[in-house]
């Protein structure tokens, strides 16, 4: 999945937005995408609760967990609900990826033939989870106008991949509130500039003293009638925590 593509050159009209104010300040397209980011990926830990609710035309089920992280790199999730799946964690440690079930008293590292399997069941992927690329640095981004998404003004930004990047993403468009930097939808493309799904982040909330999205919903093109959403119902940031903390002994039994 992670292949490059071909760099398409800015056309003179989008060179000429190449930078707009903001603020009183000239933010270019990578400026904008870069404070979006660093609303999740720009702290240096962080613990969350959430809930995912997956959703098909015949059932719908929802799983809550909670998720210890360190930088990129490290990560720790722990499944909380339903009963039957309660104390499964998952570990991610640079680009490897580990699953311990109590219930077989089993830990094992995901290989590669299941990457592309729905994490829990879910529309994303545990090729998603694991290999997280920089939406900053690995993309060419670009003005693509501006629009209004839930009544708040948007920068509309295509993000295209670099011919050196190996991501999954070929393509990205994403709207960005203008006033705090937050992801509010977000089409995503493969390499050949096939729209795979598309992404929504609602119930802006105040957490641990930032505005974010509470709710994320992701829409699969191929099947619209399936989604999943992510409920964010605690987060906090920079919280103490050391690489020993994301280790196979600790997967046995953090709570």
């Amino acid at each position: 999945m992670k292949t490059a593509i071909r760099y398409i050159h800015i056309s003179i009209f989008a060179a000429a937005l190449i930078s707009i104010p903001v603020n009183g300040q000239n933010l270019s397209a990578t400026d904008i995408v870069r404070k979006a980011d660093d609303k999740f990926n720009g702290e240096k830990s962080g613990y969350s609760v959430m809930s995912m609710t997956i959703v098909r035309p015949s059932w719908k089920r929802t799983i809550e967990f909670k998720n210890w992280t360190l930088g990129r790199d490290f990560a720790l999730t722990l499944i909380t609900s339903p009963a039957r799946e309660a104390g499964q964690t998952f570990l991610k440690r640079y680009n490897e990826m580990w699953n311990w079930n109590p219930s077989i008293n089993r830990l094992i590292k995901l290989p590669p033939s299941m990457m592309s399997q729905g994490w829990m069941g879910s529309d994303y992927t545990n090729d998603d989870i694991l290999k997280e690329s920089s939406v900053v640095t690995d993309y060419i981004h670009e003005f693509a106008g501006e629009e209004l998404i839930n009544g708040r003004e948007c920068y509309k930004i295509t993000m295209r991949a670099k011919e050196t990047a190996s991501i999954v993403w070929g393509k990205q468009i994403r709207w960005i509130d203008k006033k705090d930097f937050l992801v509010l939808k977000a089409e995503l493309y493969d390499e050949d500039g096939v729209l795979v799904r598309t992404e929504t982040g609602t119930n802006i909330k105040v957490m641990d003293g930032r505005s974010i999205p509470s709710i994320i919903e992701l829409v699969p093109a191929d099947e619209p009638q399936n989604k999943t959403i992510v409920e964010i119902k605690e987060i906090k940031f920079n919280i103490p925590l050391e690489e020993s903390y994301f280790s196979q002994q600790n997967m046995k039994r953090v709570r």
